[in-house]
């Protein structure tokens, strides 16, 4: 590396020349020959011996002046690499960081940090405007804002994380009384508003006229009463009691057939023709039940809101005519007896009635949809009976003194049938949430929940008389069968199909010696399966509209009732 204050120059004078001869002559460097070295030698070689820096010298570690940016010495590789001293400073050194040229231009990082950034995002994004980041803002220099309008402007800058100015109510006193030894007077965290009104309960009157106001609200002017109709009831025929005075609930015993409880044909057989039909309904029936033990009678209920009793032998009258309903009968249930039956109906109310007087004993409502109804059938039980509504429970009610006295609330849907197995000690419900539980009685949570995802809504549900098993009436136009032992396992062995019930929640049965099983279906059509085999042996045609009920007569080898949508009861032989 070459000095360049030891070039001399031919004009100075002999005072420079003495004066660079001296100072040649302290750059002299010793050999080994004992010679020395010339200046003007010595400026032609590169000098191996580096510039000393005094100690202390704070400006010589300067690589660069600031001011000037001039290079006054030779730095060396440390020097040009050495790590900075001190704190980093981030407005500074940003630039020489992350600037950089690049092939759209010149790139320079700002440092924005992430709160102040989203602090302006959202605000664009709530007010419509935000602060210009190259300028110094404050809130006075509303001005300066992007995308400000006059209202904007008006707000000075205010972003979404500033809050509003406190509002009188914003801090509302207390009542405070902290002091532990008042007992009484204690009130610790729950004390009120010093300004708070106190609710006050409404009386008696008051709570009936917020009920009411809050009952024609929810109608949305629906003009239906919600009290119950007048009962009344026609007797068709002319003498309730025959000439020794027996009423017509007694069996008659002059029609050819045993209708003794423990008497069952031995073996059955297809019904063929068409024996008689029952005409009464102005519209569609629901459901359709045997009188208990004998099947000398049979109870009907329809959607035009009547419930009629028919006789099954000799003329085949109807019998009575039960008037105690609004709307549609649902479901209809004797008693073990025959004395006594349940009608349910949409207008939410279930009603006892004296089956042979034709008398309103009683009425029950939770306002809520009765769908099923069905008395317990042990004899000390006759007092008590359950029904599924549509607000997914199973309620117990008392006959003597008209309350609840259990209620079974583990279903999701609305419940369809209540079925008693295992000697009247379980019942099985089956619901629209596509479940069957099993219940033991007066336990309110359920022993056995059997859903699968292959399951639909089961909603007509049949014993089989050797009380074994249960035929479910499936929502995939199938029949089911479940065990009603112990397990109530599903048996994948016995599916009958063939039929069209989607939609529909059309009653099943049993022949007596359990060889047929038997169902209508959406088409109006009949159908007779094998037990066994679950061949399908027999359909034909039974109704107009939908056959929404069959029933084999229990003591009769091939007579069967069907009733359907269009009206009518037909008795099949």
């Amino acid at each position: 590396m070459l000095h360049i204050q030891t070039y001399g120059s031919s004009e100075d004078d002999g005072d420079s020349d003495s004066d660079q001869n001296s100072n040649l002559t302290s750059h002299l460097i010793p050999l080994d020959s004992g010679k020395s070295i010339s200046s003007l030698q010595l400026s032609m070689r590169v000098c191996a011996a580096p510039d000393v820096v005094p100690s202390g010298a704070v400006d010589a570690l300067r690589v660069v002046d600031p001011v000037t940016t001039e290079l006054k010495h030779n730095p060396r590789y440390e020097e040009l690499f050495a790590p900075r001293v001190g704190p980093e400073n981030p407005f500074h050194t940003q630039q020489q960081k992350a600037s950089k040229n690049m092939l759209s231009g010149f790139v320079e990082k700002a440092h924005v940090s992430d709160f102040q950034f989203e602090n302006q995002r959202r605000t664009f994004n709530s007010y419509g405007y935000a602060l210009d980041p190259t300028v110094d803002v404050t809130p006075e220099t509303s001005s300066t804002l992007i995308g400000a309008t006059e209202s904007a402007k008006e707000l000075s800058g205010k972003t979404v994380f500033e809050s509003t100015k406190q509002r009188p109510l914003d801090k509302r006193k207390r009542n405070r009384n902290d002091e532990p030894a008042d007992v009484e007077g204690f009130l610790g965290p729950w004390g009120g508003y010093v300004d708070e009104k106190r609710v006050v309960k409404p009386n008696e009157e008051q709570a009936a006229e917020l009920e009411e106001i809050l009952a024609k609200r929810q109608k949305r002017g629906k003009q239906t009463d919600d009290k119950p109709l007048e009962e009344k009831t026609v007797l068709h025929i002319k003498d309730a009691v025959d000439y020794q005075g027996r009423s017509f609930l007694r069996p008659p015993q002059d029609v050819g057939v045993n209708l003794r409880p423990d008497c069952a044909p031995e073996r059955c057989f297809l019904p063929k023709a068409l024996v008689h039909t029952w005409q009464g309904h102005t519209k569609g029936i629901s459901a359709v039940r045997w009188f208990p033990h004998s099947a000398h009678l049979l109870l009907s209920c329809s959607m035009d809101c009547r419930v009629k009793l028919w006789e099954v032998y000799n003329e085949r009258r109807c019998v009575r005519t039960y008037y105690g309903h609004r709307q549609a009968v649902r479901d209809v249930s004797f008693n073990n007896p025959g004395t006594q039956f349940l009608s349910a109906a949409y207008d939410r109310y279930i009603k006892l009635w004296d089956t042979e007087t034709g008398e309103c004993v009683s009425r029950f409502t939770s306002r809520k949809i009765p769908y099923c109804a069905k008395f317990h059938p042990d004899e000390d039980k006759q007092h008590l009976f359950v029904a599924g509504t549509s607000d997914k429970k199973i309620i117990c009610w008392d006959v003597r003194s008209g309350e609840i006295v259990q209620e079974y609330d583990r279903h999701l849907g609305a419940v369809n049938t209540i079925t008693f197995v295992d000697e009247n000690r379980r019942f099985v419900t089956t619901s629209d949430d596509k479940s069957l539980r099993v219940w033991e009685w007066d336990i309110p949570v359920d022993m056995k929940y059997i859903a699968d995802p292959t399951m639909h809504s089961m909603p007509a549900v049949t014993l089989s008389p050797n009380q074994k098993w249960l035929a479910c009436q499936s929502m995939d136009n199938k029949i089911v069968i479940f065990s009603a032992l112990n397990r109530f396992k599903m048996n994948r062995k016995k599916t009958f199909s063939g039929h069209m019930v989607a939609g529909y929640a059309c009653m099943l049965d049993f022949s007596p010696d359990m060889s047929y099983l038997i169902s209508g279906d959406a088409d109006g059509k009949c159908y007779v399966w094998d037990w066994k085999t679950t061949k399908l042996f027999k359909k034909w045609k039974a109704h107009d509209s939908v056959c929404i009920a069959t029933l084999w007569h229990p003591h009769e080898s091939s007579k069967v009732v069907t009733a359907g949508w269009d009206g009518l009861l037909k008795y099949w032989d």
